[in-house]
């Protein structure tokens, strides 16, 4: 995949867990983020809901007609709950995605059926809506700015969750099998800046997948990386693999990290893993 390092990228946590400290932002369980480059500007995830997210918009002085696309990291609500809301403000937008982004998904419930947690609506009302660009493939969404596409090799653990599930034709539920979950890669002058959504292919496989893919050093990777029930084996896994495998790259954990994930991570890693909370601006 060709290279474009010669731009400067700058992105912003729109919508985290957490604020930073004194910020007229709002926070709520789900993650956005603004990636800015000379080509445009581009929406990856959507927060939990229109209400949080256009109102962090406007208090950052964005408007939705100032974008030039929209990614999708996975379908779960908490990343495409405010969707609608903002592509209603700008239609036509390109929104990149899986193609499985529209598949039904659950989450398991004591002695009740399991509940839906999916994008706010079907495909037919985003098609209204949006320029549809699904693939399962690596997609360039703006120069040096790409989609991973499906991480089909999972060799470790995976950001899963128990209660994550699908529907069959025959109406019995299984596992989620995340082919949906998706990161963006910035090719930077110095090496690739990996975006996570939540990591649930598995933030080691997602990196794999990354520098093969892409032939450069790893220079920072941010966002929800799925830990926050991580056994601390795992977490001291990522961590060493972090350190050794891709010489301790910049690490902006966020959204579903947790706080042992991301305690875990400085404890090898130390001042290169930072939070990552609504309102924090990086440029690479």
């Amino acid at each position: 995949m060709a290279a474009d390092g010669s731009d400067v990228m700058t992105l912003t946590c729109v919508v985290d867990n957490a604020v930073e400290h004194a910020s007229t932002l709002w926070g709520e369980h789900g993650l956005a983020f603004v990636v800015e480059t000379g080509a445009g500007r581009v929406l990856l995830d959507a927060g939990q809901s229109g209400l949080v997210l256009l109102h962090n918009l406007k208090e950052l002085d964005w408007r939705p007609r100032d974008f030039s696309a929209v990614v999708s990291s996975h379908a779960h609500a908490d990343h495409t709950g405010g969707l609608l809301a903002f592509l209603e403000q700008t239609p036509g937008l390109p929104l990149f995605a899986h193609t499985d982004l529209f598949r039904r998904r659950y989450a398991e419930r004591r002695k009740k059926p399991p509940r839906r947690i999916g994008p706010p609506a079907g495909a037919r009302k985003f098609a209204r809506l949006a320029d549809l660009r699904l693939s399962s493939e690596a997609t360039e969404v703006l120069p040096g700015l790409w989609t991973t596409g499906e991480i089909r090799r999972r060799s470790e653990p995976e950001g899963r969750s128990p209660r994550h599930l699908v529907r069959l034709e025959n109406g019995s539920y299984v596992p989620d099998p995340y082919r949906d979950d998706l990161s963006l890669v910035w090719q930077g002058s110095s090496g690739l800046v990996v975006i996570l959504g939540c990591a649930h292919a598995g933030v080691l496989n997602i990196l794999s997948q990354a520098a093969a893919d892409f032939r450069k050093p790893i220079s920072a990777v941010i966002g929800g990386m799925h830990l926050h029930d991580a056994e601390k084996a795992q977490v001291d896994r990522v961590a060493t693999v972090l350190a050794e495998v891709y010489g301790a790259p910049w690490v902006y954990p966020n959204h579903c990290t947790g706080v042992a994930g991301l305690l875990g991570l400085r404890e090898r890693l130390g001042d290169r893993v930072k939070p990552c909370p609504a309102g924090t601006t990086l440029e690479f």
